[in-house]
């Protein structure tokens, strides 16, 4: 198969999708568009990056030791990234109070478990293309059960963090004020990152687990640029993730490159574009409130 593209965008997109495997992998990349988007929106709120791009790193052993054993990829990715997400949180709290300890324990936790994929991707002996999906992504061999699995995953994770809302966004922007309202402020972390674990696993089976980044951290870095409305946030913090996430399928569907490289070019050139609109806000703003009062009444009229 040899696709190649034409100017005529709805007739690619309908020849695309009479593949049934691409049916399914824009099914699994919407619904881990969304909640990447989501999860990745608080995420950048709380400044726990570092902490998602590592439990989405531990993906990759748990992937591939779920293959070297016969077991589904996917159930590996989730095993791996919920059980690192439940290390981290049970790191002392004095631990978790100094950021350099912190994040020194984790980039242990994510360098030794790079060294064990490779360990597993040895002992399967398989072939190289299998380690550059796991740490790339790839848009063929999504299945029906994979789609449904990820649907079954996100759908009550998006409602856990809908139902956290309140306390969890008042607890990740002032967590000492919200704990002296009573506010579970480390029960709340806890389960963020338990949240934060599925986000990752759904996220690598689509970009691989080194460009995770591309849908947890980019379409919420450039919402954040844009407005500080939680929900708007929200809103295009998802929108974004979805557009990129469907660009890179269709771009990795003509060409010869991973849907990995696409999705992360398209969400690196979002944010460059949110930042600038942002930029050039600010600089509006700035003249606006330096400009003499009867310049500013002048402009309006």
């Amino acid at each position: 198969m040899n696709p190649v593209a034409t100017w005529n965008v709805v007739q690619d997109w309908t020849e695309m999708l009479s593949y049934p495997f691409m049916v399914n992998a824009v099914r699994a990349g919407s619904i881990v568009a969304v909640v990447a988007g989501a999860v990745g929106w608080v995420m950048v709120l709380r400044r726990e990056s570092f902490a998602g791009h590592t439990l989405a790193v531990v993906g990759f052993p748990g992937a591939a030791a779920a293959t070297w054993l016969g077991l589904s990829a996917g159930a590996g990715y989730f095993a791996a990234c919920i059980g690192a997400a439940v290390v981290i949180a049970a790191l002392p709290r004095a631990t978790r109070s100094r950021g350099g300890e912190q994040s020194a324990v984790i980039g242990i936790v994510q360098a030794f478990a790079l060294a064990a994929g490779m360990l597993f991707v040895s002992l399967y002996k398989g072939f190289l293309s299998g380690l550059t999906n796991l740490l790339f992504g790839t848009i063929a061999g999504v299945t029906d059960t994979q789609v449904i699995a990820l649907l079954i995953a996100a759908v009550p994770c998006l409602i856990v963090l809908a139902l956290l809302g309140r306390p969890l966004l008042w607890a990740s922007i002032d967590s000492e004020t919200s704990a002296a309202h009573g506010i579970p402020v480390r029960l709340l972390g806890t389960a963020f990152l338990l949240l934060l674990g599925v986000a990752a696993a759904g996220t690598s089976q689509v970009t691989g687990s080194l460009l995770v980044f591309a849908l947890l951290v980019a379409p919420a870095a450039a919402a954040h640029q844009l407005t500080g409305h939680p929900g708007l946030g929200v809103a295009v913090a998802i929108g974004i993730a979805l557009v990129v996430t469907w660009a890179g399928m269709a771009f990795a569907f003509y060409s010869p490159y991973p849907i990995g490289f696409w999705v992360s070019t398209f969400a690196f050139g979002c944010y460059l574009l949110c930042a600038g609109v942002r930029r050039w806000l600010d600089r509006r703003q700035q003249h606006v409130a330096a400009a003499p009062a009867g310049a500013v009444v002048e402009a309006a009229a």
